[in-house]
């Protein structure tokens, strides 16, 4: 299997969907992830999620709980999971890299 899939604009991604330079992230990217992982339209709820997992990154560098997200919004904890299909969705169209495997365990199960 390989490490890296090719898409639109010569991004690579990793055998998970990850962005592997997440550099090469923009909202235009986002919008290409989004429909790779069956969401054709990024709203406004999406991309406050989208924002805030980014700016938690940026600020930390590690996943966030998806709940405290959504909390943080006034939703309940299945808000992100609702919009994105999985909360892993929601990571890879935030153009953020592998989050490691706990991480991306509790991201895909919630």
């Amino acid at each position: 299997m390989s490490t890296a899939t090719q898409f639109q604009q010569n991004l690579a991604f990793d055998e998970y969907g990850l962005l592997i330079n997440s550099h090469d992230w923009n909202e235009n990217v986002a919008v290409i992830i989004a429909k790779q992982n069956g969401i054709d339209i990024l709203t406004a709820e999406h991309w406050k999620i989208i924002h805030a997992l980014r700016a938690h990154y940026a600020r930390f560098g590690v996943a966030p709980t998806m709940h405290n997200i959504c909390r943080t919004y006034g939703h309940k904890s299945n808000w992100a999971h609702d919009l994105f299909h999985t909360c892993l969705n929601a990571w890879r169209v935030a153009g953020l890299p592998d989050p490691g495997e706990e991480a991306k365990s509790y991201l895909s199960d919630m």
